[in-house]
């Protein structure tokens, strides 16, 4: 997709602004930045509306995020749910079709992947899995972020279910991306399923509608502003939707996946203030 010229952009009115996180608004270690908080509140205090849209479950957002001033709603497992981030008050939610939830539970197995099960707002994983990375660590991803976010049951499979009426979203995660890209053609042809990635190591089932993209439709409809009138900013496969759907589609300079071909902008890294760039380019026009 060719990127739109500044002119062009420069001269759209930004109302709402959507923020993935992981990759995105944090940088490397997981925090926001100063500019990044400045800016976010800035835009916020004009009137802008701030939507966090997220993989990440709603007990899964950090204080830090959630102190944000002004930070309105956040978008949580990939657009299954939208919450009000004050309170966490779920106020969209769509769910994955209960016999896509059986297929989960066979390919767990067949493919030997690990998973994580999104319900009611938090993330559980088999103890097993848990416990190997207190104990190993990770080395595709945040060691102390799995520990501190996820929950461990002593067989996830079993909890998915008894609650397949309810599953946000399932993450599949493989130790290598050869497993991963073994596994990609089953895990894909899930029936009734979307299936998108938000790190290199894993596939990540939603619901037969559900997306960040799906969910912000919605809630732009409930504040009356038009896609038009939204900047969304993402570095990963499941922010792709969101990105082409906004008037100013925006990838951070570490965006993976192909997300810089669907990007009308391309800003600086998540370790370089890259949100604070775009806010105060295309929001506050400075």
């Amino acid at each position: 997709m060719a990127l739109k010229s500044e002119k062009e952009l420069l001269e759209k009115n930004i109302r709402a602004v959507a923020l993935d996180l992981d990759g995105t608004t944090f940088d490397s270690a997981g925090d926001i930045s100063e500019e990044n908080v400045r800016a976010l509140e800035e835009a916020a205090s004009e009137g802008v509306h701030i939507v966090v849209s997220t993989g990440r479950s709603y007990a899964s957002l950090p204080d830090h995020i959630k102190n944000v001033r002004g930070v309105e709603y956040a978008i949580t497992s990939n657009g299954a749910h939208v919450n009000i981030m004050e309170t966490g008050e779920q106020i969209y939610s769509d769910y994955l079709d209960p016999h896509a939830v059986a297929e989960i539970a066979g390919l767990k197995t067949e493919t030997k992947a690990d998973i994580e099960v999104f319900i009611n707002g938090r993330a559980y994983v088999d103890q097993s899995y848990y416990d190997d990375v207190k104990e190993n660590g990770c080395v595709y991803r945040n060691a102390d972020y799995v520990i501190w976010s996820r929950r461990p049951v002593p067989d996830v499979t079993a909890l998915m279910l008894d609650h397949k009426d309810e599953i946000e979203n399932v993450n599949f995660i493989y130790e290598t991306i050869e497993m991963l890209e073994e596994a990609r053609p089953k895990v894909s042809a899930i029936g009734n399923a979307t299936i998108t990635s938000s790190f290199p190591n894993n596939l990540e089932v939603g619901g037969p509608d559900t997306s960040k993209k799906t969910a912000l439709t919605w809630l732009l409809g409930e504040l009356g502003i038009s896609a038009d009138e939204l900047m969304c900013c993402g570095d990963a496969p499941n922010d792709m939707a969101m990105v082409e759907m906004a008037g100013i589609g925006v990838a951070v300079a570490n965006a993976w996946g192909g997300l810089k071909d669907h990007a009308d902008w391309i800003t600086g890294s998540n370790d370089d203030n890259g949100i604070a760039m775009a806010i105060d380019k295309f929001v506050l026009h400075r």
